[in-house]
C-alpha cells in the first residue's frame, strides 16, 4: 500500500484542528475544513480513524471524511480581504 502522508498527534485547540503531517504542524481552522466539524461535540471530534495509507482522516461519529491533500491545499490557498492578499494559517 503506497503510503501518502504521516499523519501524527492530531488535537484540538479552542476552534483549530492541528496535526502533524509528514513532520510539520498545521493548525486548519474548523470552520474552513467543514461545517460538521465546526458543530461537532469535543467528543465527537477526538473520535477519529486515520486510513491506513495517511490518506484521510474519518469522524464516524458525524460520519465526516477530510483528505489530508484538501487540507493542504487549504493551507496554501490565498484569499482578499479589504483588498489585502492573505494566506490562511
Amino acid at each position: 500500500m503506497r503510503k501518502y502522508h504521516l499523519i501524527k498527534n492530531i488535537r484540538l485547540e479552542e476552534d483549530f484542528l492541528i496535526i502533524n503531517i509528514d513532520g510539520n504542524d498545521f493548525n486548519f481552522p474548523l470552520k474552513i475544513i467543514s461545517k460538521k466539524l465546526s458543530n461537532a461535540h469535543p467528543n465527537e471530534l477526538n473520535n477519529y480513524i486515520i486510513s491506513p495509507s495517511g490518506y484521510g482522516i474519518h469522524w464516524p461519529s458525524i460520519d465526516e471524511d477530510i483528505s489530508i491533500d484538501g487540507l493542504l491545499k487549504i493551507k496554501s490557498a490565498t484569499k482578499t480581504h479589504r483588498g489585502k492578499s492573505l494566506t490562511l494559517k
